[in-house]
């Protein structure tokens, strides 16, 4: 007879925007025993607690201390202190994206916990949309990459720009998706509503040949979350918002010429790929489980995640630059 799995004991640290919908998730899932959850504002942990049939603690070492693993969703300056003390108390980590402020404190982190021996999994949520996930499956060898992720401005996130926000997840996709290292890579982009870029294109350039395209804006009026990969005989367009994967494939073009006009004409065979629909926060939980409990080896290993971030923040610095000057001599016209 199959021994039934064991629940794991987790605590949520941090639970305004992104950590209500974490306390959300994982109190529903028989998998999980939600033990209790930690947020400097104990009034309103203690309001979440009593919805959700948990416990606000008062203290963060109380909650470690009576936990297997924790879900860390507090401002992205925190990262690295709290979960190092996580690690340090023997916790499973799963920590919201951006994983750090800088790359070494992200690699001080994956050292520890490879010395813990514990599961580090950064919260790259968009790794569990079920066409993403499919896309690992049809893309080989892609040629080239377009990401776009454009919608209005909201003032909930003004501490960090437009490329740690959302940008981050399709970096993670992309570099996840080319199995090439990277060649070189340019940046730029521009403030509008913060002190940070509100709009940043990242071209990246693999050694495999492959160009990607990457385009983020909080500045739009309307809300697109797409991704087009061109790859020998196929193209394929998925769509974040509803999942959809389309693959057109065996592409031909005609010319008809006439006296009165050139008329041009492109045939293609859709494909529109079925895609297990699911609610990714939840299978992102799943899988962060699964490691725990199974032992499996994360799909991504840490080492990618401190790439992605490396990317990201030498991407914002490139930006700060551009804009800097800019301002200088925007000044010397003025002058």
């Amino acid at each position: 007879m199959q021994s039934k799995k064991p629940k794991l004991k987790i605590g949520v640290i941090g639970v305004g925007h992104m950590g209500q919908y974490h306390v959300n998730v994982l109190s529903s899932m028989l998998s999980h025993s939600l033990i209790g959850i930690y947020d400097l504002n104990l009034d309103h942990a203690e309001q979440l607690a009593t919805k959700y049939e948990t416990r606000a603690f008062a203290s963060l070492e109380q909650l470690l201390d009576r936990v297997d693993a924790v879900t860390i969703a507090v401002p992205t300056n925190l990262h690295y202190d709290i979960a190092r003390k996580a690690l340090e108390y023997d916790c499973h980590v799963l920590l919201e994206k951006p994983m750090t402020e800088t790359v070494e404190e992200a690699k001080t982190l994956l050292e520890l916990a490879k010395q813990k021996n514990k599961i580090l999994q950064v919260g790259h949520v968009e790794r569990f949309n079920g066409a993403v996930m499919e896309l690992h499956k049809i893309v080989t060898e892609p040629l080239f990459i377009e990401s776009k992720r454009i919608s209005p401005f909201t003032p909930r996130i003004k501490d960090v720009g437009v490329i740690l926000d959302v940008m981050i997840h399709d970096l993670d996709i992309v570099l996840n998706l080319v199995n090439s290292p990277i060649k070189s890579y340019h940046a730029t982009g521009r403030s509008v509503y913060t002190d940070h870029e509100d709009v940043a294109i990242i071209t990246i350039n693999f050694e495999s040949g492959c160009v990607a395209t990457l385009v983020g804006s909080r500045v739009s009026q309307n809300k697109q979350r797409i991704l087009n990969i061109s790859q020998d005989k196929s193209y394929i367009n998925l769509n974040y918002a509803n999942q959809d994967i389309e693959i057109y494939r065996q592409a031909s073009t005609a010319y008809l010429m006439t006296k009165e006009e050139i008329k041009y004409s492109q045939e293609s065979f859709v494909e529109k790929l079925y895609v297990h629909k699911d609610n990714p926060l939840k299978s992102e939980h799943e899988y962060f489980y699964n490691c725990i409990v199974d032992g499996i080896d994360p799909f991504v290993p840490n080492e990618k995640d401190v790439e992605t971030l490396s990317i990201a923040l030498g991407s914002i610095d490139r930006i700060a630059n551009l804009m800097k000057k800019e301002k200088v001599n925007e000044k010397q016209k003025l002058a």
